[in-house]
């Protein structure tokens, strides 16, 4: 990291950005050409493990690329805020971030699948809550996962 004076190395900030931020940007790679999008998000860190759980429709153009291409980076920002100055150069942002790197995958097995969606809704709703998720219902969405082998923040 470049500016090293803005890194943020204590896990347990990190992990505040995360719960924080409730929209994270996954960034794939389609023949060489970046794809990047927004998705709502959940996560689970234990054991220094990240896995970040997202949802989406069952066919779209992110779910062949990462059929096609597993390796992922991904990126979460909260607490943005303009800072004012006298001209032009003096202004900034204050913001917190997290961007990390590691592999992402379609949930086939249907318990999986109920755990990475209660655990996108627990960030979500920030609800200790168990939900229940019919068939039919499983059977409409995909649900998958990134496997983060690093991440890092940062803030200003």
């Amino acid at each position: 990291m470049r500016r090293q004076d803005r890194e943020i190395t204590d896990i347990n900030e990190k992990i505040n950005i995360l719960d924080k931020c409730k929209v994270c940007r996954i960034g794939l790679s389609e023949n060489n050409m970046p794809y990047v999008i927004p998705l709502n998000y959940g996560y689970v860190f234990e054991n220094n493990l990240l896995t970040l759980y997202f949802h989406s429709a069952l066919k779209g153009k992110k779910l062949e690329i990462i059929k096609a291409n597993d390796n992922a980076c991904f990126e979460v920002d909260c607490d943005l805020n303009l800072i004012e100055g006298e001209n032009a150069c003096d202004y900034g942002y204050a913001f917190k971030s997290i961007i990390g790197f590691g592999k992402i995958s379609i949930i086939e097995d249907t318990g999986e699948k109920i755990f990475g969606l209660n655990t996108l809704m627990k960030h979500q709703t920030e609800k200790e809550k168990r939900y229940d998720f019919p068939e039919e219902q499983l059977k409409s969405v995909c649900v998958f996962k990134m496997a983060v082998d690093e991440f890092s923040g940062k803030s200003k």
